[in-house]
């Protein structure tokens, strides 16, 4: 059984349909890249996943369970959006940090927050907040972050940020981790760092989905590529279908455009 299936989702903000009978699945440990030019639609779908926005129409489930239907408002209530939310780890192209905080409280906060809402908080709190430093702690190192997690982000490169950000959507430990043109803020120099990490969540079979421009890495890391085209999925297939056979003319196009990086 998939651990994500998206049907027939539609978008639409004004009159201008954003999203237009998208659907796709995604295995367990699977990577899926989303290619595309902007304004194609890739963000606005991820948005829709973390239910940052609201699909007009269609269904997404999560390991067979039916997080939204467009078609049932009792899915729909804005209460049980946070719950939903956490199947989903989304990291966003420009860090969205609290820069009051250091590296490591940026890692710890939500899981504090949920946690405050446990029964047993007040009587084991001493003892949950040290869980919840002990595993964030983990996590930076995983990132290289050792060093930095008493930082602010003013004190940390964009790559750093980001990889930041990166260890603060695991902390949750959500069944996808989302991934928003991870690097389009970065520096060149700073971008093979961030898609180091990302390549080794993939080698440990962390679901993924990620929005990129980075071509030649969604050819290597990904196990399915999604091409999307004026708010449609156009193509989608294995990177050697996509990348090597791709049957559209629009595919084909877009991936002109990259031919070098695709080289690689």
């Amino acid at each position: 059984m998939s651990i994500l299936e998206v049907k027939n989702i539609y978008k639409r903000f004004g009159r201008t349909e954003v999203l237009k009978d998208v659907n796709f699945s995604l295995e367990k440990g699977q990577v899926v890249s989303i290619i595309g030019s902007s304004g194609s639609g890739k963000t606005t779908l991820l948005r829709c996943l973390n239910f940052l926005e609201h699909p007009d129409k269609g269904m997404i489930r999560v390991n067979g369970e039916t997080l939204f239907d467009a078609d049932n408002p009792a899915s729909q209530q804005e209460s049980e959006i946070r719950k939903k939310r956490l199947h989903f780890g989304l990291v966003f192209q420009s860090f969205n940090l609290f820069p009051q905080y250091t590296a490591l409280q940026n890692v710890m906060l939500a899981k504090e927050l949920l946690a405050k809402e446990l029964p047993d908080y007040k009587a084991r709190k001493k003892e949950i907040q040290e869980e919840i430093k002990t595993a964030a702690i983990s996590l930076l190192k995983q990132m290289g972050l050792s060093e930095r997690m008493n930082n602010y982000p003013h004190q940390l490169s964009g790559g750093q940020c980001q990889r930041v950000a990166i260890a603060r959507a695991l902390a949750l430990q959500p069944d996808i981790l989302c991934f928003d043109e991870p690097t389009s803020a970065l520096d060149p120099e700073l971008t093979g760092e961030v898609l180091k990490v990302i390549k080794e969540l993939a080698d440990r079979n962390t679901t993924m989905i990620i929005v990129t421009h980075e071509m030649s890495f969604a050819r290597d890391v990904s196990d399915h590529v999604i091409f999307m085209d004026d708010g449609c999925i156009l193509e989608q297939g294995t990177p050697s279908q996509i990348f090597e056979t791709p049957k559209e003319e629009r595919t084909r196009q877009f991936l002109g455009h990259y031919q070098n990086d695709i080289l690689l």
